[in-house]
């Protein structure tokens, strides 16, 4: 890798991979309050899935009484609440005709505020209904439209209001993750979190893993007397391995393998991907690929962990402890 890539890779890190900021708001600052509200089925859950994602304190279903002193006791934290996010929706049932004057009073006092509202159209929402089998909260003894119908009808003077509005009926999980990113996120960037694993088939296979190389293919130590008990973090074990023909074309292979896919993994808004390298027991040769794919990606700048899932399973007379 030559140093001019090497810049731009550690650039793409920088803007792409670092890690969440979680700054604490100055004291002397409101907490930023957004209050998400819109039609059931537009996707409010999603939505304030993604906030959190972003740091943000989530409280759902708060009839709107309770915003002024919600926002009141944010306030009154020292900073420790910094971002805050009330869903309010027709659940709160009677509760929810004082929205309007709730947020009258909040513009008097001049308490700042964000309305983010979710829709979808009509049939998108009942689709939804249909898939999930829930009730309309307006329609329970009524159709799903009927239900619609009136909530529309009850939303409209707050949707008149809205700092912003998302309709979801096309849009997929990932590009409203980027929505919610570029108006909630203050700079922030999503971190993508790589793991780095080693395993043994023979201890079963990792359920949570995203890419799993099986490498038992490349020559096997445990059959060197002087390295069987060693592993594959030891330095001979490890150059017994990487001397062989096959394992340079194969690690050549894998790191521009991943090279290519982590950008694509990043583009469609993953936040945690899980990489295991797999041979039969899990101590020598799926841990030094495993330390071979962390240092590859930590010269990159990434942000990454290692862990030996089994090594410790096995009969190990000699382990060097490598960073995980």
């Amino acid at each position: 890798m030559s140093d001019e890539q090497k810049k731009s890779y550690a650039e793409t890190a920088t803007t792409v991979f670092s890690p969440q900021k979680h700054d604490r708001q100055a004291s002397d600052s409101p907490p930023r309050l957004v209050i998400v509200t819109g039609m059931s089925g537009g996707g409010k859950t999603e939505a304030c899935r993604r906030l959190e994602d972003l740091g943000y304190f989530c409280v759902d279903n708060l009839p709107p009484v309770f915003i002024p002193k919600f926002a009141e006791l944010s306030a009154n934290t020292g900073g420790h609440v910094a971002k805050v996010v009330l869903v309010v929706d027709t659940r709160s049932r009677d509760f929810f005709d004082q929205f309007v004057h709730v947020l009258d009073d909040m513009d008097a006092t001049k308490t700042p505020y964000e309305i983010l509202f979710m829709d979808a159209t009509d049939e998108v929402i009942v689709r939804r209904y249909k898939e999930t089998r829930r009730r309309h909260p307006l329609a329970e003894n009524s159709r799903i439209t009927d239900g619609i119908a009136l909530e529309r009808e009850r939303l409209a003077p707050i949707r008149s209001r809205a700092t912003y509005i998302i309709d979801t009926s096309t849009l997929k999980k990932v590009r409203l993750k980027e929505k919610i990113q570029k108006l909630f996120g203050a700079g922030q960037s999503l971190a993508l979190s790589i793991d780095i694993l080693s395993f043994g088939f023979k201890y079963g296979m990792p359920l949570d893993a995203d890419m799993v190389f099986d490498v038992r293919f490349l020559p096997n130590p445990f059959y060197i007397p002087e390295l069987r008990h060693k592993s594959g973090e030891v330095k001979a074990v490890a150059e017994y391995i990487g001397q062989w023909q096959v394992t340079t074309e194969f690690t050549k292979r894998l790191d521009a393998l991943i090279d290519f896919l982590i950008p694509q993994y990043v583009k469609e808004g993953k936040s945690q991907l899980v990489i295991a390298a797999g041979c039969t027991g899990g101590m020598h040769r799926s841990v030094y690929i495993a330390r071979h794919l962390y240092d590859f990606l930590k010269e990159r700048g990434l942000p990454v962990k290692l862990e030996h899932r089994d090594l410790m399973k096995n009969d190990v007379w000699e382990h060097v402890h490598g960073e995980a």
